[in-house]
């Protein structure tokens, strides 16, 4: 077992340590969700998860708040910025923060790194601690932020979640060789707060290994994308309340020699996921980590350090 699938199955006591009372995040006219690469995708979930829960939120990438907030939020100083980034130096992501505390918005950070250049430049720090052999790729440390997030919007994580997601996990990998075999496209699909899960799923997917992926809302699915399906493609539908119609798409992407992983529905393979609708998206992630493991691993990729990245992402 190299360092990346370690880190995915042996994540659970790392969420269990997180999991517990948070106070919420401090009021304000909107809460704008930052970060980049899986920071940027878990930022997704987290505004979507918010503006359900009643909170008005946006979720922006780090450079883009960076260099013109205003063309996302107009009073923008005036917001509650959530800075996401693992590692604390993610050079936009604090560079962000450094910004909009100075233009006079609060700013909290959320890491796995509680002495890093971001949480010693936020005004409320959430952090976790990590596992150690966590290398390039993100996977206990993405899931810990998501998490944290969820309370910091107010869910109540409970503890059962871990057992929910470590069986996903394991029922997932039971099926997986065969389900990808062969497969050299893939495609993530999900709504709302589970569209940032499934950007996230495609993004690890990729970068592990080196295939070609896409993540979708459900049923913008149709409007272009579905002519790339093809006894090559592989989709991962994230099922959220929309069930009726997402599995009517699930059903056209099989019609067109598609194979289908249904988390939550039906599909080629069909996985269980009775949890809180708040936290379903949490519970996923390391199913859809493993599914990038395997898959690079199906192509002898090392997914200890994927071709062109660094575990840091730092501008000059």
């Amino acid at each position: 077992m190299g360092p990346t699938e370690q880190t995915i199955f042996e994540q659970f006591p790392y969420w269990s340590k997180a999991i517990g009372p948070l106070e919420p995040a401090r009021d304000a006219e909107v809460l704008v969700f930052v970060g980049c690469g899986s920071s940027y995708y878990i930022a997704l979930s987290l505004a979507a998860t918010a503006n359900a829960s009643g909170r008005r939120a946006i979720a922006v990438p780090g450079g883009e708040w960076l260099v013109r907030p205003a063309s996302y939020l107009a009073n923008w100083t005036e917001a509650h910025v959530v800075a996401l980034s693992r590692s604390g130096e993610t050079t936009e992501t604090v560079a962000a923060a450094k910004a909009s505390r100075a233009a006079g918005a609060f700013v909290t950070a959320i890491t796995v790194e509680a002495e890093s250049s971001l949480a010693k430049n936020c005004d409320r720090l959430v952090s976790a601690a990590t596992h150690p052999v966590e290398g390039v790729v993100m996977t206990v440390s993405a899931s810990l932020m998501l998490l944290l997030g969820l309370q910091l919007v107010g869910h109540s994580v409970s503890p059962s979640v871990v057992d929910v997601a470590r069986a996903l996990l394991e029922n997932v990998d039971a099926e997986l060789p065969e389900l990808i075999a062969g497969k050299s496209h893939f495609v993530y699909l999900g709504g709302g707060p589970l569209f940032g899960i499934a950007s996230e799923g495609a993004l690890k997917l990729m970068e592990m290994s080196q295939i070609y992926t896409q993540a979708f809302h459900p049923l913008e699915y149709r409007h272009g994308p579905i002519s790339l399906v093809d006894h090559a493609t592989m989709a991962v539908m994230l099922y959220s309340s929309e069930r009726e119609a997402e599995a009517r798409l699930v059903s056209e992407i099989q019609d067109k020699g598609g194979r289908v992983i249904g988390v939550g529905g039906p599909g080629d393979a069909s996985f269980g996921l009775d949890v809180d609708p708040a936290v379903a998206g949490l519970a996923s992630l390391p199913a859809l980590q493993l599914l990038g493991e395997r898959a690079a691993q199906s192509r002898n990729i090392n997914t200890v350090a994927p071709r062109h990245l660094t575990k840091v992402v730092m501008l000059g």
